[in-house]
Formats: C-alpha cells, sequence, structure tokens
C-alpha cells in the first residue's frame, strides 16, 4: 500500500518485459553472438573467429543471390498485390449488390495456410496436368509440358504469383479501410466542378489515402522480407539457387548444413535489413 504509482507501474510491466527478454530479446543477443563463432549443431564445441563470417557471407556468391533473389521477390510480391488490392478495393467500394459477398470471399485467400497455398500452385503450374500448361497447349503456344518450378527463368515468377494470390486479400482490406476515410462530399464536389473518374482518384482519393498506403507498404515489404514458407514448400530454394532467399538460406545453413554460426551471420544481416524498415513504420506511426 505504501509503493508510489510509479513502481505500481514497474510491478504490473514487469512479466511483460520478461516474457519478452526470455523469447525475444536473449535469442536475438544469442544469435549475433554466435555469428561470430563457428558453432555447429553437430558438436558442442565451437571457438570466437571475430568478423570472418562475415567476412565469407560478403564474398559468397550463394549469399549475393539470395540477397537479388529476395530484392526482386520484395519488391514484385509488394508491388503487385498493393496494385491489384487498390484496384479490387475500389470495385468493391462501389456498393453493388454482391460487393460485400465478393469482400469477404477475397478474404478466403488470406486465411489459407501458406503450405496449402503452395500446393495449390504447385498443381496449377505442373509440368504434366497443370491448367497452365494445359491451357497454353489449347491456344497452340507450346507442347504443354514447360517445367515451369524446373526453370531458373520462370520459378520465380511463381512464386511471386503464390504470395501475390495469398497477399491480395490483406491489400485490400487496409486499403479498403483507407478509402472507408474519404469524404464522399468532397468526390461529390469534385465530380460537380467536371473532374473525370482519373482526376478525382489523382488528385482526390490517393492524396485522402496517402498514410495508409504508405504503412501498408512498409508492413507489406517487412512481410516479405521475412516470408519463408511458399519459396520453401514450391522450389526449397531451386533450380540452381533461382528462387534462394534470406529466408531459405538462413534455413539451410542451420538445418541442412549443420553451420549455425554462418546461420546466424546471415539472420543478422537479415535482421538489419528488417530493421531499417521497422524504424520507418515506427517513425510513421508515432508522426501519425
Amino acid at each position: 500500500m505504501k509503493l508510489t504509482d510509479k513502481y505500481v507501474g514497474y510491478i504490473l510491466v514487469l512479466p511483460a518485459i520478461a516474457i519478452f527478454c526470455a523469447i525475444i530479446l536473449y535469442p536475438f543477443i544469442n544469435s549475433i553472438f554466435l555469428s561470430f563463432t563457428n558453432k555447429s549443431f553437430v558438436s558442442n564445441e565451437f571457438s570466437f573467429v571475430g568478423l570472418q563470417n562475415y567476412k565469407k557471407i560478403f564474398l559468397s556468391p550463394t549469399f549475393l543471390q539470395a540477397l537479388k533473389n529476395t530484392l526482386i521477390f520484395v519488391f514484385f510480391a509488394t508491388a503487385l498485390p498493393f496494385v491489384g488490392g487498390l484496384i479490387w478495393a475500389i470495385f468493391l467500394d462501389l456498393k453493388f449488390r454482391g460487393a460485400g459477398f465478393l469482400r469477404g470471399a477475397t478474404l478466403v485467400n488470406w486465411i489459407i495456410p501458406g503450405a496449402s497455398i503452395s500446393f495449390l500452385w504447385a498443381f496449377i503450374f505442373d509440368t504434366n496436368r497443370g491448367i497452365v500448361n494445359e491451357f497454353l497447349k489449347n491456344i497452340g503456344i507450346g507442347s504443354g509440358t514447360y517445367n515451369w518450378l524446373g526453370s531458373a527463368e520462370t520459378a520465380m515468377i511463381v512464386v511471386i504469383l503464390a504470395r501475390t494470390w495469398q497477399m491480395l486479400p490483406w491489400y485490400m482490406a487496409f486499403l479498403t479501410g483507407g478509402l472507408q476515410s474519404i469524404s464522399f462530399d468532397q468526390i461529390e464536389a469534385a465530380r460537380m466542378d467536371g473532374a473525370s473518374n482519373w482526376t478525382v482518384l489523382r488528385k482526390i482519393v490517393i492524396p485522402g489515402m496517402k498514410p495508409i498506403m504508405v504503412i501498408t507498404l512498409v508492413l507489406g515489404i517487412i512481410g516479405n522480407l521475412q516470408h519463408f514458407d511458399i519459396p520453401q514448400v514450391l522450389t526449397a530454394g531451386g533450380p540452381a539457387g533461382a528462387t534462394t532467399m534470406l529466408s531459405t538460406l538462413v534455413y539451410r545453413e542451420a538445418f541442412s548444413s549443420y553451420r549455425m554460426g554462418s546461420a546466424a551471420t546471415i539472420g543478422t544481416i537479415w535482421a538489419i535489413l528488417l530493421g531499417i524498415f521497422s524504424f520507418l513504420y515506427s517513425k510513421k506511426v508515432a508522426r501519425d
């Protein structure tokens, strides 16, 4: 009863701080420490190697290819569902009969597990029985047996399409909220002044949605930077490293090659990239 409000507050937040330190802060600090060692899963003994792991990683063609693949994936897997989600949100905002049903049906994609989505798209692009190959064969393009997931030129395209299909409802949901925050009176006044649909979109809708659009894009980039399940299940990083990304490379180094020090090094670099966009997101939220 003699404790001040200040100390009562400390006591109340102590359990949350303890849980945070146990399951987030300590593993993160430990992984940074391991990145300076040659720790392996096959032995309990390890030694401190300084920056040797970082030097090897930055000189490794595999890492550089994975970094390039990650940036390509993040760009297209963010831009495509964002644009598609914006178009779909505007269309459903017309409030025609059945718009609510379509909005609900669209959200089904979002709740399907990534592994199930991967199997679905693997079937769509299957070499022998895939819908895409059958369609192309029927219209006279190709032999109908093209190996989409086995070709370095097309495997990333399939992974991006699968991720786009999964995340389009998520972007639609966020952008729909942004659309509904725009004053309808503003739009009506612009139309009365003779503004076209394109002018209304460019001068009123997009500027009015700018805060939510920026937040949605940053969150989308963060999500795609750490995405793992679809590329892993669809291609496991292949063929020939064409879809290997930082997430799959960390998994391979840790659980296939058992090089924990190397995996921690890649993970630390990966965390720095995530931290940059997390910082931007935090600054944007604080500013708004």
